[in-house]
């Protein structure tokens, strides 16, 4: 049975697609859609923890990461919901790359302190926002999706670059196997024309063998008889 409105994934694929026909334009939006998402949750680690919810304090490869059940908390959470709602597979890779986000943006933000976070996040929303809309303004040109549906292309935009990188990754994939095995195919065609060669090659020396053998007999015969 098939997904309708919020849930629907050709729908939505359909509205975002529409925004992002052009090659170089995607591309970018490979590089810097997932740092916007990345620092977004960084700022937010400095909201206030949501109900009074306590922090969650633990070690991840000899440092610690304090987690808060904050607003980037919220946002991740219903990301990663929303994506495993659109796809199973490709929505739980994207949720826990959300999750990862999450985790190591409050490591660093837990490091920076706010005083430097938000200088940071400041720096990189910036270059990574003014790259997006040279993408469309130049090479797109046509206005982002955000102007059109703010909610949708902020939702959506994070699962669609992965789709893209994902089926980038299974393009190569397929060329390489598809390379190798024309490259079986040549090495096949040349070790059968080699193969006939040696063939042809020995039908020959059987032959002369054969013929030698021939003239043998025939002249150990005129001998004989003479």
């Amino acid at each position: 049975m098939g997904k309708f409105g919020l849930f629907d994934l050709e729908k939505h694929f359909a509205f975002y697609g529409s925004y992002h026909k052009n090659p170089v334009n995607i591309f970018i939006h490979m590089l810097f859609v997932w740092p916007i998402l990345f620092t977004t949750l960084l700022i937010l680690y400095f909201t206030p923890s949501l109900f009074n919810l306590p922090r969650l304090e633990f070690s991840l490869l000899g440092s610690d990461v304090v987690l808060v059940f904050n607003l980037g908390f919220l946002f991740t959470l219903i990301y990663s919901l929303f994506y495993v709602c659109l796809d199973v597979k490709a929505g739980s890779l994207a949720a826990l790359l959300c999750v990862f986000c999450l985790v190591t943006s409050s490591f660093i933000a837990n490091w920076l302190g706010f005083q430097l976070a938000w200088k940071v996040v400041l720096v990189s929303q910036l270059f990574c926002w003014t790259g997006q809309f040279i993408g469309h303004g130049v090479f797109e040109k046509r206005a982002p999706a955000l102007l059109d549906n703010l909610v949708q292309a902020f939702l959506m935009a994070p699962f669609f670059v992965l789709l893209e990188v994902i089926c980038f990754d299974f393009l190569i994939l397929s060329s390489n196997m598809l390379f190798k095995h024309l490259l079986a195919m040549n090495h096949t065609q040349d070790f059968m024309k080699l193969l006939k060669q040696k063939l042809k090659l020995k039908s020959m020396n059987g032959k002369l063998q054969k013929k030698k053998e021939i003239n043998e007999w025939q002249e150990m015969k005129r001998k004989l008889i003479s």
